[in-house]
């Protein structure tokens, strides 16, 4: 009983406001994961939850279980031999393209003085599929809360900007094809819902290309988490040995429980284990418990903390989509 009353309240609080955010997505553009941490940003703002003891510990509980959750059943969203449809022009261009996003993030971010984990937030989540791969991949670069509330909303808010602005620069400013429009939502866009939408927006043969190439790009969240395991392990156990001045293994990465999980719902997704109904259900689970999850983080969060730094991330978000933007468009001139 003790323990129910500790985290009951956090608990509580994380579902109203995950619920309110699915209530208000309707009504607002902005994306339910997005809504979610904002609302528990305005929250914690005014009545400082975080640091009530009544709440904190639930609110913790929710962000670190909830969060694993979640990034297992998000595996289930991927089909691995999707990656059979894309040519070799289409699995470079997309290949290449999230290289790209990320290391542009990564110097941009050196450049204006930012944290090194929140440029690499900024450039997953414009690199891959917004706030999924943010939230897969914050627990292993163990960001800040601060970091993850700031890049999911900069990241998601260019999503919203680039569904009107990225089909209207591929038609009337580059004169693409409706094929070749479609290829530049997708390698562009931010979340799945975003860019199908903007696909669509164009024509139906736009729509279908977006969205391949963008359930392409989703599939790079696999490897890309296995890399930033390897790379976080390697600088642990190097800074280790300088620590203790003692030798180690260069073995294999330790693989977390929900990678593990993460890895099986993926496998199960690409060789079709399971009905149809049961992966739109766990697909569901997963989106439900991701928007809980955000909910909690925001919960962790004040505007004071965001607002010092809050429109200069938001300026090296767009360089970094602007520089997406016209890498995608130059690769697509050359090769299609």
């Amino acid at each position: 009983m003790h323990i129910i009353k500790t985290f009951f309240l956090g608990i509580l609080l994380s579902m109203c406001i995950a619920l309110t955010a699915c209530f208000l997505s309707d009504y607002i553009p902005l994306g339910v994961v997005t809504l979610s941490i904002v609302l528990g940003i305005i929250a914690n703002t005014f009545f400082s939850f975080s640091k009530n003891q009544k709440f904190s510990k639930g609110i913790r509980f929710v962000e670190k279980n909830i969060l694993s959750l979640a990034i297992v059943c998000m595996g289930i969203n991927l089909n691995f031999f999707i990656l059979e449809s894309l040519g070799a022009s289409l699995f470079f261009l997309v290949t290449s393209g999230i290289f790209i996003t990320i290391i542009s993030s990564l110097c941009i971010g050196k450049f204006f003085n930012i944290p090194y984990k929140l440029s690499l937030l900024l450039g997953i989540g414009n690199a891959i599929c917004g706030s999924s791969a943010i939230a897969s991949t914050e627990k292993i670069l163990e960001s800040k809360k601060e970091d993850v509330g700031v890049s999911i909303a900069v990241v998601n808010l260019l999503g919203v900007i680039g569904m009107f602005f990225v089909p209207f620069v591929a038609i009337h400013i580059f004169q693409f094809t409706e094929s070749s429009a479609g290829v530049l939502v997708g390698n562009t866009l931010q979340a799945v819902g975003q860019a199908v939408a903007g696909g669509f927006s164009v024509s139906q043969v736009s729509g279908e290309m977006a969205t391949l190439v963008k359930m392409s790009r989703v599939l790079m969240l696999f490897p890309l988490i296995l890399i930033l395991l390897f790379v976080v392990q390697k600088n642990n156990t190097l800074s280790s040995h300088n620590k203790n001045h003692q030798n180690h293994n260069g073995s294999f990465p330790k693989i977390p429980l929900f990678i593990i999980g993460f890895i099986f719902f993926a496998l199960m997704a690409s060789f079709e284990v399971f009905s149809e109904n049961t992966v739109l259900v766990i697909k569901n689970i997963s989106k439900y418990l991701l928007v809980l999850a955000m909910a909690a983080i925001g919960l962790q969060i004040s505007f004071s903390d965001m607002a010092k730094s809050g429109i200069k991330i938001f300026g090296i978000g767009l360089i970094i989509f602007l520089i997406q933007i016209l890498y995608s468009a130059g690769v697509i001139y050359i090769l299609f």
